[in-house]
């Protein structure tokens, strides 16, 4: 029976412990042997990431008991943290980034001894931390990406391709890691090698380009020793941005490139060298669709070459496939499931392709393609009905109208309860999910967050703004110059579309959102009139410190493209910073920081606060210990959702029982 109650009046069994226990997706999937490894999130136990192991048998156990924790910090957002190879004896051998120390460990999980360290510790700054490893059994090394920090600023660091010994030699000896490169670039991909093993190909930018912007793909001869040599650029440049390259068994490079305006697939042949009218050719053409992303962590994939000269490949156009391609015809083949959205990993056992898959009505799970049968299954991190799926949201694909026609691409959920109605003639509150980046994307995915507003009776819209990627390079330069204008005008557009249309109630909508989300929802309730209110997580509010120290070397450079240089134009830095624009805020807000973020650290917050403290606003900062950027322990991820709802319930004069109250301060 269905009964009619006000919106956000409706009771719900998915509470915020639940959604909590359920944040985060599994990544870096991996074969090893005949079995499947890959990372996933463990909430409750302090927000670590276990490794997990699926056997032959189909038996899923841990590798790594808690505490140790596989997660690398290279450019913060870190990248692949582990391999392992099979061995004849004695079982696998990984090789892990721990989080706490940020070394490099080598384990045998089916052996006594106890993980045991394989890179030194550095007192400067940040340390010495590893990113994307790969064992060499020939040379009895593991390869990977060195982030050394050489002062103690963010930005005194370098990066370079690096060999770690096996033995552990390393472990208390810097100078027995051996530096693969030359050093040149400053952000550096870990390196592929040639089925010859005489050459390298690895992916490499700088200052103040992002990897999104422009990469070259260079290339190494190697010699006896293992060290490159004549390294030269391939393909690539400022304006062309390609984010992975594997070699081909003929000794092609093939690579995913946006030169044509959308991230494809492109092959050069053996013998081609840089130069102009190089002989790229693209294996997928004109489908106006993505083969890529932004590579936001190193060691991310959206292509795996299979044996028998086809491609498995992840694509799409705001929603996202897996695809088998053949490049000689450009056939490509869907796998046929619910998915709408998979992960940025691969990995390939014979015929059989493995990826990190959601779809609306599941969560992130490890799904098996045999690209001999076209099966898939579900092998590893299962979705399992938390509360009945009758509570889950319905989503809405949209595309809106913007500022001079432009289209803004949306999701929208609709209030939704088995058991509940809006009573006739009221319009239900919703809240604007702004996504983080900006450089990314919402993904179209069953998420508990959004559920535990939806049943109880508040909308919620994820906005793929101007700048959002899965809609070509045009889309995602919209941004370009206009952080601040383009993605708070597309959100209002969106969020007063619905309004319009009579969706969604003109008086009750909010704002949301995290990090570059965060700033997009801290400029919207400074610069406009549209929400009632607003929930803004781990923000940036002050561009001109952002831009001048107060962040990580990775993005440090970033508003150079996105509102343009400090020195050519400094009173944009301050007139778009919310920070500078506190005195127009009339809204509501929380605000959530972790306080050991170095990428939007909480002095920015902190000043923010500063500059609305009485006048008025009726506000709270809730700052967590122990956090980063992003939460990731359960009873943080469980205030922070409890926070936002008490926030909308008080603005939009809603009754609820089942939540702490939020003291707002004024």
């Amino acid at each position: 029976m269905v009964t009619t109650a006000p919106y956000g009046t409706w009771p719900s069994p998915i509470d915020a412990a639940l959604a909590a226990a359920h944040d985060g997706r599994p990544e870096f999937v991996g074969a090893v042997g005949d079995e499947v490894w890959w990372t996933e999130p463990r909430p409750a136990e302090g927000g670590r990431r276990a490794l997990v192991r699926r056997r032959a048998d189909g038996t899923t156990t841990s590798v790594l008991p808690e505490p140790w924790n596989p997660r690398s910090r290279v450019m913060e957002y870190g990248g692949a943290p582990w391999t392992a190879r099979a061995r004849e004896e004695g079982g696998p051998l990984v090789v892990f980034v721990h989080h706490a120390d940020q070394r490099l460990y080598a384990y045998a999980p089916d052996g006594p001894r106890e993980p045991w360290p394989l890179t030194p510790v550095s007192d400067v700054g940040g340390g010495l931390r590893w990113a994307e490893p790969q064992v060499r059994p020939e040379r009895d090394e593991v390869w990977c990406v060195l982030e050394e920090f050489t002062g103690g600023s963010p930005t005194d660091v370098r990066r370079v391709i690096a060999a770690v010994p096996l033995d552990g030699s390393a472990a208390g000896d810097r100078g027995a890691v051996r530096e693969l490169g030359d050093g040149r670039h400053r952000f550096v991909t870990g390196p592929r090698l040639s089925h010859d093993g005489r050459r390298a190909a690895w992916i490499a930018w700088d200052h103040p380009r992002m990897p999104w912007d422009g990469t070259v793909v260079m290339i190494a001869e190697l010699t006896p020793d293992g060290t490159f040599t004549a390294e030269r650029p391939l393909v690539g440049g400022s304006d062309e941005s390609v984010v992975q390259v594997e070699w081909d068994h003929d000794g092609s490079l093939v690579f995913v490139s946006d030169t044509s305006g959308w991230w494809e697939l492109q092959r050069v042949r053996p013998g081609a060298e840089a130069g102009t009218d190089m002989p790229a050719e693209r294996l997928c053409p004109g489908r106006g669709e993505e083969f890529g992303g932004p590579l936001w962590k190193i060691g991310q994939r959206w292509f795996h070459l299979l044996g028998n000269g086809l491609i498995a490949v992840i694509h799409g156009r705001g929603t996202t496939s897996l695809g088998v391609l053949d490049p000689e015809t450009g056939e490509l083949v869907d796998a046929v499931g619910p998915w709408t959205a998979w992960a940025e990993t691969l990995a390939v056992q014979d015929t059989r392709v493995f990826g990190i898959a959601a779809s609306p009505r599941t969560s992130y799970e490890v799904v098996e393609l045999d690209t001999a049968t076209g099966h898939t299954r579900t092998i590893g991190a299962p979705h399992q009905d938390a509360v009945d799926p009758a509570y889950y949201p319905e989503p809405l694909i949209r595309t809106f109208t913007g500022p001079g026609g432009r289209d803004v691409h949306a999701h929208v959920y609709p209030p939704h309860h088995p058991g509940r109605t809006g009573p006739d003639g009221e319009r239900p509150p919703y809240a604007v999910r702004v996504h983080g980046g900006p450089t990314g994307r919402s993904p179209l995915v069953l998420d508990l967050e959004i559920a535990y507003f939806t049943s109880r009776g508040i909308g919620v819209v994820e906005v793929d703004y101007g700048g959002s990627t899965g809609y070509g390079r045009a889309y995602r330069e919209r941004l370009r110059g206009q952080w601040g204008v383009v993605d708070v005008e597309d959100c209002a557009a969106v969020a007063l579309a619905l309004a319009a249309e009579g969706s969604a109630d003109r008086d009750r909508l909010a704002v949301r959102g995290g990090s570059a989300g965060g700033w997009t929802a801290a400029v919207s309730l400074t610069t406009t009139d549209v929400y009632a209110c607003g929930a803004i997580s781990y923000p940036i509010l002050d561009l001109e410190a952002w831009a001048t120290g107060e962040t990580h070397d990775f993005e440090s450079r970033y508003l150079e493209s996105l509102v343009g240089p400090l020195a050519e134009v400094p009173e944009r830095y301050r007139e778009r910073s919310p920070v500078h624009r506190a005195d127009r805020l009339t809204a509501p807000f929380v605000l959530l920081q972790g306080l050991d973020d170095p990428i939007c650290p909480p002095a920015q917050c902190e000043r923010f606060v500063a500059a609305v403290e009485g006048r008025g606003i009726p506000h709270a900062y809730l700052a967590f210990e122990g956090e980063s950027h992003g939460f990731r322990r359960a009873d943080t991820l469980s205030r922070a959702l409890e926070a936002e709802l008490s926030l909308y319930a008080q603005t939009f004069g809603i009754e609820r029982s089942d939540v702490p109250r939020l003291e707002l301060r004024r």
